[in-house]
Formats: C-alpha cells, structure tokens, sequence
C-alpha cells in the first residue's frame, strides 16, 4: 500500500508540473499577445477640391479634371475687337469665332474631347490628364496636369491655301498646368506651353518664293488667378506672354479679365481680352490684338456637365 500511495503521489506531482508548464506558457503567450505593437494606421489622402470651378478659366484651360462619367458640352464664343466703337457695337456684329466641345471624364483623372471651330473650318482632338494633386496637409502642396491637343484644318484645297500633304494641315499643343488653392477664396496657376505646326503658311518675296512668317514652334506662359467674392460669383484675370522671338509678326501678349457664375451643372464666364481665336496654338501663334491699342475681344464661355 505504502508503495501504491508513492506511485500515486509521484504521478500526482508529475501531473502538477506539466499544469504548471501550461499555465505559464500560456500566460507567457498572453503577455505576449498584449505587448505585440498595434497595426499601423494607414492614412488616405485628403485631396484639395474645387481649386477651381471648371474646365475654363478665359482663354485657358485650368487644373481641374471632372470626375469619372463626367459628358461635358462647351459653348465658346468671341466678338470681334471693340476697337470700331458704335459703328459694329463694340466687335458684337463683327466677324466672330464659335466653338463646340464635347469631353468625357473616361477616369477620375483622364479627360478626352473633341471640337469644332469656324476659324478655317479647325477641328481638335484634346487630352487632360491630372499628374498630381495639392493635399489638405501641404505635403503635396500644388496641383500639376497635363493639357494636350491635335488640331486640323480641315479647308478644302485651294489656291488660298499652302496644304502640300494632309500633314500640314496639322498643329499641336501642349501644356503643363501648376495650380494652388492658397484660401477658399483665391486660387492661382501658372501654365508654360509648347505649340507646333507642322506647316506654316508664309508670305511671297520678291522672286515668287515663300517664305515663313513664324518658326514652327512657340513657347508661351500663362498666369491665371481667381478669387471668389460670393459662394457662386468670382473674379477671374489671365495673363498670355509669348517667349519665342519670330523673324517678323511677332504675336502681342494677352490680357483678360472678367467674372464666372457655376451651379451644379454650369459654369457661365464673360470677359473682355485680346485673343481673337479660341484654340490655344491659334492664339499664342497668331495673335496681333494689341491692347495698348484697345483692341479688346469679348468674350464668353459656357459650359453644361452630365454625371453618368
């Protein structure tokens, strides 16, 4: 019996030591469970919104892509220069430019459009991209996107015109916008541009030669402001200067000031400035409106969205 009982005893105390072993392991791996770091917090970005309205700031494009499912229509109209006064009321009878857009957001960051101007019958094809956007936290503290278009003069062939091949009917455009939302109220940007035409119609000298007016490509820089003086209303100003010099017909720098209205849907502008034409090589290849001379263009934008 004595025996017995020590077996027993033995196994009893054998079985105490394993409980023990448990209970601390388990211990051990509750500890250890409890001391483990906490997952990071991954924080999404908090982008800066409505920098600026819409698609348009006067003659230029803005910063802005419309979100994704977005169908644009753009009405964008100029009179003829105010210069003649009361005889054609301010440019309103004269000769003026038309141009319907459309453009579809295909991506929250990607724009495509197409158009169609009176100017010699130009049709374009454009392209907006947002490469960065401006952050709450001022990590990223502007907005960049890229502006391109293809422009074709579609005129049939004449003696009026150089057209040797269908690519010289053929212009480009492209843009790097920079833009920052510095207040609810004020916004600015700043936009150097590249154009080039592959053809450029010239002039005769005196042996019958022609000769180009202009280099094939330009280098331009636009300065745009806007600054809100009620939840609907701003006051928008732009500034076009030309950086490549040309032989002759060097073009005149652009000024442009006037107000926007947006709702949901619209956005309405109407301004006074010097750019006669609509499309952006057009303009800051062309343009010979001189303002130290008020030859002052009016001007309006209007642009309706649809969110599918």
């Amino acid at each position: 019996m004595k025996k017995q009982n020590s077996f027993s005893s033995s196994i009893s105390g054998f079985a105490r030591v394993c409980l023990l072993i448990v209970l601390c392991g388990g211990m051990g791996t509750v500890m250890a469970q409890d001391t483990k770091a906490p997952d990071p917090v991954i924080k999404k970005k908090s982008f800066v919104k409505n920098t600026f309205e819409g698609n348009f700031i006067l003659d230029n494009q803005t910063v802005m892509v419309p979100i994704k499912g977005t169908f644009e229509f753009d009405i964008q109209h100029r009179f003829g220069t105010t210069d003649k006064g009361i005889r054609d009321l301010f440019g309103i009878f004269a000769t003026a430019n038309t141009r319907l857009g459309f453009s579809y957001s295909l991506l929250n960051d990607l724009q495509l459009g197409f158009g169609a101007i009176n100017d010699r019958m130009q049709v374009d094809f454009n392209l907006k991209y947002a490469l960065l956007k401006q952050t709450k936290d001022g990590k990223i503290p502007v907005s960049i996107t890229y502006y391109g278009n293809a422009l074709m003069d579609t005129r049939i062939k004449d003696n009026t015109t150089l057209f040797v091949s269908t690519s010289d009917r053929f212009s480009y455009f492209n843009q790097l916008i920079i833009a920052r939302k510095v207040s609810d109220k004020f916004s600015l940007q700043v936009s150097p541009s590249l154009s080039h035409f592959n053809n450029l119609e010239g002039y005769l000298d005196a042996s019958g030669k022609v000769l180009p007016k202009l280099n094939n490509d330009h280098f331009a820089i636009s300065f745009s402001g806007r600054y809100k003086i009620s939840p609907k209303t701003a006051i928008v100003v732009n500034y076009d200067q030309p950086l490549t010099q040309h032989s002759i017909g060097n073009p005149h720098p652009n000024i442009s000031f006037g107000l926007e209205m947006n709702s949901s849907g619209h956005a309405f502008e109407v301004f006074a400035g010097n750019y006669s034409s609509i499309l952006p090589q057009n303009n800051n290849l062309f343009n010979q409106n001189d303002f130290t001379k008020g030859q002052f263009v009016i001007g309006f934008n209007i642009t309706r969205l649809w969110n599918f």
